[in-house]
C-alpha cells in the first residue's frame, strides 16, 4: 500500500475555490482551506453549506480552474488530472451510489482492473481491502443484498483497493445502527491514510478527528481543534449546528468558553 506523506507536507490546498451549477446556484464562494498529510479532517456545515460540492472537487469530479485546488502538489485540472483520481478516493454517503456489480468481489476489483493491474495484483488488492474492512468470506455475496453498513464497508473496500494516499468520506455512519456505526468508526481510527470526513455526526468527528473545517455558505467560516471548535455554543448554533452532547457542560457545572478556534 502506497504510504502517508511526511506530516509535515501539504496534501490538499484549496485557495479561493468558487464553484457556480448549471442552474445558477453558488455553491462555494471563494473557500479556501489546507489539509496536511496525515490529518484527519472533519468538515462540518449546515446542509447546503457546500460540503458535498468541495469534497467532489478533491479528485477532479467537478472541475476547478487556476489552480484553485491542489493535491500532493499538483493541480487538480488537466492536463495533471490523470494522476489524481487514483490517490484521492471518495466514499458518497449512499453507498448504493457506489456499488454496481453483481458480486462483492467484482465491485472491489472494478477500480484495479480499470487501472490495468494484472489478475494477480488486482486479486492481491481485493482480499487486503476486504480484510481491512472485516469482510473477507463476502466475495460471492450480492452487494445489494447487504445491511447498510455492510454496504458502507464494501464501498470502503472499493476505495481502498486503489490504495489511495487521501480517503474523503461523506457521511460515514449516515443510517446505521449503534453496532455498524461504532464498526465503520473503529475501522477510519485504524487507517493510516490522510482523511477528510464530511457529516452531522458530530460525536463520530470527535473521535475520528484532530481538527475541524466549519464551511457555510459556501466559505469557510472557522476552524480549530475540535473539542475546541464543537463547544463553541455561539458558533455551532449561528452556523445550524449543536454542541454535541458529550461536550454540553453539566447542570451544575459553571460553563466555560472555548478558545483556540479560529473564526474566518
Amino acid at each position: 500500500m502506497s504510504k502517508p506523506h511526511a506530516a509535515e507536507a501539504t496534501a490538499i490546498r484549496v485557495q479561493n475555490l468558487s464553484y457556480r451549477y448549471p442552474d445558477g446556484v453558488l455553491a462555494l464562494n471563494g473557500a479556501s482551506l489546507e489539509i496536511r498529510s496525515g490529518e484527519r479532517l472533519g468538515l462540518l456545515g449546515p446542509n447546503g453549506a457546500g460540503k458535498s460540492t468541495l469534497l467532489l472537487h478533491l479528485n477532479g469530479v467537478l472541475p476547478s480552474d487556476n489552480g484553485a485546488v491542489r493535491v500532493l502538489d499538483r493541480p487538480a485540472h488537466a492536463p495533471h488530472l490523470i494522476t489524481i483520481p487514483p490517490q484521492v478516493a471518495i466514499v458518497f454517503q449512499a453507498p448504493d451510489d457506489q456499488l454496481f456489480m453483481p458480486t462483492v468481489k467484482e465491485d472491489v476489483a472494478f477500480g484495479p482492473i480499470n487501472a490495468g493491474f494484472g489478475r494477480r495484483e488486482v486479486e492481491r488488492r481485493v482480499a487486503l481491502a476486504l480484510d481491512q474492512v472485516g469482510l473477507r468470506g463476502y466475495e460471492d455475496r450480492c452487494p445489494h443484498h447487504l445491511s447498510v453498513g455492510e454496504k458502507k464497508q464494501v464501498a470502503l473496500a472499493t476505495a481502498l483497493s486503489m490504495q489511495p494516499l487521501i480517503l474523503v468520506l461523506d457521511e460515514p455512519t449516515s443510517n446505521l445502527d449503534p453496532r455498524a456505526r461504532r464498526r465503520v468508526i473503529s475501522l477510519l481510527q485504524r487507517l493510516p491514510h490522510t482523511t477528510i470526513v464530511s457529516g452531522h455526526d458530530l460525536e463520530m468527528i470527535r473521535e475520528i478527528c484532530t481538527r475541524i473545517v466549519l464551511l457555510d455558505q459556501g466559505k469557510v467560516v472557522a476552524q480549530g481543534a475540535v473539542d475546541e471548535l464543537l463547544a463553541d455554543r455561539g458558533l455551532m448554533q449561528g452556523h445550524g449546528l449543536e454542541v454535541p452532547y458529550s461536550l454540553r457542560p453539566r447542570p451544575d457545572a459553571p460553563s466555560t468558553p472555548a478558545r483556540g478556534a479560529k473564526r474566518s
